[in-house]
């Protein structure tokens, strides 16, 4: 039976937007068989969409030192409903800003630690002017993501 990843990302423009094929390109690698991904915008998931999962990629922007609004709007109409059926759903993050990302993957942590999710490794920020690495490294999250999965790991 194949395992769920969901990856939620904001895609406001052609590079998040890169950013979040990337990660889909590298949680779909031909030698991952076992795991099925489905990659949604903030405002198109929902609770049910979390339920279906059984690991999270979760991928913003740094705005004004906090998450996307689009992300925020995400948990806000998915915290009650997920919140005690969640428990200890292992989940990623990526962040795209042009600081330090700090308020960001605050925010991001408050939220997942009130659902009791636990992140299966450090967020990966993606700091500064655009450089082309930042695809490879949200492919490689991707990879290890759906191969922990299907792996059993997480």
């Amino acid at each position: 039976m194949a395992k769920h990843l969901l990856i939620v990302a904001h895609v406001p423009s052609v590079n998040t937007l890169r950013l979040r094929d990337a990660v889909v390109a590298g949680a779909a690698r031909p030698e991952i068989t076992g795991v099925e991904v489905r990659a949604l915008t903030p405002f198109e998931a929902s609770a049910e969409s979390v339920l279906w999962s059984d690991a999270i990629i979760l991928g913003t922007t740094e705005n004004l030192g906090y998450m996307s609004g689009a992300l925020k709007d995400f948990f806000d109409r998915t915290y009650y409903p997920c919140l005690d059926r969640t428990e200890g759903k292992p989940y990623a993050l990526y962040i795209r800003g042009r600081h330090d990302g700090t308020g960001t993957r605050r925010g991001v942590e408050t939220i997942v630690t009130g659902l009791r999710w636990r992140a299966v490794q450090p967020p990966l920020i993606l700091r500064g002017d655009w450089q082309e690495s930042f695809a490879a490294q949200c492919e490689e999250l991707g990879a290890l993501m759906a191969a922990s999965l299907e792996g059993g790991i997480i």
